[in-house]
């Protein structure tokens, strides 16, 4: 079968090759799936580059979400077992964590619908505990991460503001359903945003950025607000100034969705029972900005890596636009 490896750490687009190998062989508790569809997360690019808290062995496949088929002809969704990840023709993954793919997507939608949506409900509810009518506040809101945040966000009743970098990217932020969208570029962001709530800041901010990101998030949250820590995609770590949390009264909250694997497994299948229904009723629907063959897949992980496209990019196994 085909698969991406990388034998040395570095840029996706310079160390992934596309190399003929076995097919990977299940272990206790696996099963062998045929990859439908894989898409593309930052962390693969991490992954690419070495930084990720989890380091496989080289050789390995990145790619760690899928839509896939059973031997018996189901389709679902899947994390793929690292080192042996998604960007290939066959994966393993562990039985117990198969997801069944919505009917209400397509195998690009539903391979983009696990780890960004279940991030967003995790992080908007469970964590910040988001309530109808606040003030919803998303940094990258044109990506992969942040589009599933508004998306929620708009479902749960909130009124959102999106933060993008660009003019094409505060189109698609817009074409989301964003209520209002502020240019990082060209525009204040913590002046536009103490405008819109008349002085009163964010109730809820969702960061998957960091770096200034984060600094302008403190300057405009809301008394009572939080702010939710989901990734660092600018490469800075913030040091929060804890003085200033707790004069202003808001809170940092952490989200390592990841985790919730190993502490309560069962709360990730009910979250995937709420994003169905909420697929089935059309409330969310992964933005898919593009749908790229196989062979295509390393040009489109350094695209991911570089910060260039807005929602997901999915790799096709045989370039069909399922």
């Amino acid at each position: 079968m085909q698969a991406w490896r990388v034998h040395e750490n570095g840029e996706p687009g310079e160390v992934m090759r596309l190399e003929e190998i076995d097919r990977p062989v299940p272990g206790p508790g696996q099963v062998l799936l045929r990859v439908r569809a894989a898409n593309i997360n930052f962390p693969d690019a991490l992954l690419c580059r070495g930084q990720y808290q989890i380091r496989p062995p080289l050789p390995f496949t990145p790619g760690v979400e899928i839509c896939g088929e059973t031997e018996d002809g189901r389709r679902v969704i899947a994390n793929p077992a690292l080192p042996n990840g998604g960007l290939a023709e066959y994966v393993v993954a562990d039985e117990a964590a198969l997801l069944p793919a919505p009917d209400a997507l397509d195998d690009a939608e539903a391979a983009a619908l696990h780890i960004g949506y279940q991030t967003g409900v995790f992080g908007l509810h469970r964590r910040a505990h988001l309530q109808e009518g606040e003030t919803l506040l998303v940094h990258a809101a044109a990506g992969g991460v942040g589009s599933a945040a508004v998306q929620l966000g708009k479902a749960a009743g909130a009124r959102v503001i999106g933060v993008v970098g660009g003019p094409e990217k505060a189109a698609v932020a817009r074409e989301l359903g964003c209520d209002l969208v502020i240019d990082r570029r060209a525009d204040d962001i913590v002046a536009a945003v103490k405008e819109a709530t008349g002085g009163r800041g964010a109730d809820v901010i969702y960061d998957p950025v960091g770096g200034d990101a984060y600094a302008k998030s403190a300057k405009c949250v809301a008394f009572e607000g939080r702010i939710v820590i989901v990734g660092f995609a600018s490469g800075s770590v913030p040091a929060p100034a804890l003085n200033h949390a707790l004069v202003k009264n808001y809170s940092i909250v952490g989200l390592h969705w990841g985790l919730y694997a190993q502490k309560d497994p069962a709360s990730i299948a009910r979250c995937h029972e709420q994003l169905t229904r909420l697929a089935a009723d059309g409330a969310i629907k992964p933005l898919i900005s593009e749908r790229v063959p196989l062979k295509d897949a390393a040009a489109a992980v350094q695209r991911v890596a570089d910060g260039t496209t807005t929602g997901r990019v999915v790799v096709l196994t045989d370039g069909a636009a399922r």
